[in-house]
């Protein structure tokens, strides 16, 4: 009887050891299975700053005016020779090369395509484009198509993107980026690539502009002022004239 009650709690112990094995066995699977990294293949790993996901690059990229020309018209209209006018304006301040003018043939505005080109030459030429600057070239067109004539020129520009990639789930899940609440892929693209669109001068994102010349006659009138113990403020000597009411005052 001592002997089988002996065996029994032999059995017992083992079973119990077993069952703790299992236990802690069990708790360290799920321990793994809570920081698995479950990583998408082809995805990079996303950066912590959206400015470094979606950096903002300086390139040169084409801008173009598409004129219209009809083919029983071979000149400009008024609007027309405004923006050709104002093309070879923005060409001055910020093209990095020459202009090419694009004729089209082929089509049925051929030849009126053709004829208006002297026009668009002169008005270049008179805004200040070097005649050795402009480069003429044809293209084919649908002869069932209203073909432009394209007049293009390179320049500095910025942009970012492209936006609209996500290529993790954003849901629930067992990736990193989920449990450690980090920013998912396509955070801050739209807001770089705005900001790439909007900004003037591209070269203000890499470098800042020289300050311009201190108004010397200003700062002399207002450094007096204050040492006077005057008011430094703008003195306008109409500064009613413009008031439809008084009431306020």
């Amino acid at each position: 009887m001592h002997t089988l009650r002996t065996l029994t709690i032999g059995r017992r112990g083992r079973a119990a050891v077993v069952l703790r094995a299992a236990i802690v066995v069990g708790y360290g699977l799920l321990v793994c299975g809570c920081n698995t990294d479950q990583q998408i293949a082809g995805v990079p790993d996303a950066p912590p700053d959206y400015r470094m996901r979606h950096p903002i690059t300086i390139t040169e990229a084409e801008r173009t005016l598409q004129v219209f020309i009809g083919a029983n018209r071979s000149a400009l209209t008024a609007v027309q020779r405004a923006e050709v006018l104002a093309f070879a304006q923005t060409w001055k301040s910020e093209a990095t090369g020459g202009v090419v003018i694009d004729l089209p043939t082929g089509t049925g505005n051929e030849h009126a395509s053709a004829d208006a080109l002297r026009e668009i030459q002169s008005i270049l030429a008179a805004t200040g484009v070097p005649p050795n600057s402009m480069l003429m070239r044809t293209y084919q067109a649908g002869a069932r198509t209203l073909a432009t004539v394209r007049i293009t020129y390179p320049k500095i520009t910025a942009q970012a993107g492209p936006c609209g990639v996500w290529p993790q789930d954003v849901g629930p899940s067992f990736n990193r980026e989920y449990f450690e609440n980090q920013q998912y892929w396509n955070f801050g693209c739209a807001n770089q690539r705005n900001l790439a669109a909007m900004v003037e001068n591209p070269a203000d994102l890499v470098q800042p502009r020289q300050e311009t010349p201190a108004y010397t006659m200003r700062r002399t009138t207002v450094v007096d002022k204050y040492r006077q113990g005057q008011s430094t403020a703008t003195q306008y000597p109409n500064d009613n004239a413009g008031k439809i009411s008084d009431l306020g005052q």
